[in-house]
């Protein structure tokens, strides 16, 4: 039987305890329609065997080059294998080539799927699934094997080292920029990562984007800014929009410029954001769906349904605005409707890809808006 609901009543937290407790062996399935991501989790007797996320923190072999552990010509070894039909996993081709240790794999192994893991468990909006289901043929790395205690303790002492940063870091869309006379003080004794943090403000990209363009959580990219605030190095900034002479000069790093405010929950500061976007890049389905998310969010569906439609429009193969075309339906009360723009949708989603990743919860979706359509016209 499926355990499922909204994040706002089960938290990610109590979601991850009560499978430890039960014992359970599945699949955890999270979607956030404001974040627009998604992630899962698969559990053996209720410790976290996998996960994986579909924009992850970094991929595996970006991290492994970034450490030093394995040079450029070998990832592309190893990818070109893959490539030609190998059908062996990337890290047990790392291993076989000998281009890293089974240990030192493991280890890197277990650190990604723990920033997959206190990324999702940093969502305090969105929607869960569990199915309980036997692991075979599920791709799972024996060698990651986390009891769920362990990960519920650490991601406590990351949320209480967070409410000591919030002072300064209240959350990852604040810009960092080098303070004034800190070039004028006398040697600073940073460590590397320090450094290489310090060498990416440039008092234009925010926390955030550090931590993209590094390859680091956003956890250890707002601790080392924190403590280069602390010594003096830096200060921080909170715009509210992009500030004038520092916009975003391209479509991509505007419309994710101002989905960061929609992601932390800033209505306000994300309707002036993403109507600046929409008016620099008119013809952007990118920059249209995002306002039409803004504006669904801020519970005006009319808007949002123009939004939607001018889109689509542009880019009528666009899947991800049918979808929320069908919510948009629904929050105007146009249930009929939304069943049959989710049931176009999901005559057109591919077996594979990101928008696949939404089939379980627009099934949901469609059957609960089914039910409450056919009880309405039995009551009419």
């Amino acid at each position: 039987m499926a355990i499922e609901g909204p994040l706002k009543e089960l938290g990610v937290h109590d979601v991850f305890q009560l499978l430890d407790l039960t014992r359970k062996t599945g699949v955890l399935r999270i979607t956030s329609d404001v974040r627009q991501n998604a992630g899962r989790v698969l559990f053996d007797r209720g410790a976290v065997v996998g996960a994986e996320m579909r924009s992850s923190p970094a991929r595996l072999g970006t991290q492994l080059v970034k450490a030093g552990k394995i040079g450029e010509e070998e990832l592309v070894r190893v990818r070109a294998l893959q490539a030609s039909g190998d059908g062996r996993r990337f890290g047990e081709l790392l291993v076989t080539t000998g281009a890293i240790g089974r240990r030192e794999l493991d280890r890197f192994l277990r650190r990604h799927v723990e920033e997959v893991l206190f990324e999702l468990m940093s969502w305090s909006e969105g929607y869960f699934t569990f199915e309980e289901s036997v692991l075979d043929g599920v791709d799972v790395d024996a060698a990651v094997r986390i009891p769920t205690e362990a990960i519920l303790m650490e991601a406590a002492r990351r949320i209480d080292e967070w409410s000591h940063m919030r002072g300064i870091i209240p959350h990852v869309g604040v810009v960092p920029v080098l303070a004034s006379g800190a070039a004028d003080g006398g040697q600073l004794d940073l460590v590397p990562a320090e450094w290489e943090v310090l060498a990416a403000v440039d008092g234009v990209r925010d926390v955030r984007t550090i931590a993209d363009e590094l390859q680091r959580s956003e956890f250890d990219t707002a601790r080392t800014i924190f403590g280069l605030h602390a010594t003096g190095v830096v200060a921080v900034g909170d715009p509210k929009v992009t500030p004038r002479g520092t916009a975003q000069t391209d479509e991509a790093s505007a419309v994710a410029h101002a989905a960061q405010y929609l992601a932390m929950g800033d209505l306000e500061t994300a309707t002036v954001a993403v109507d600046a976007v929409a008016a620099r890049f008119p013809e952007s389905p990118d920059a249209l769906l995002l306002q039409a998310r803004v504006w669904h969010a801020s519970g005006d569906p009319a808007a949002a349904e123009r939004s939607i439609l001018a889109a689509l429009r542009l880019a009528p193969a666009r899947l991800d605005a049918r979808r929320l075309l069908g919510l948009v339906h629904c929050a105007a009360g146009r249930l009929d409707a939304a069943v049959e723009q989710w049931d176009r949708w999901r005559t057109l989603v591919p077996d594979g890809g990101a928008e696949a990743a939404w089939r379980g919860q627009v099934e949901q979706w469609r059957a609960a808006a089914a039910v409450l359509a056919a009880a309405l016209r039995e009551t009419a």
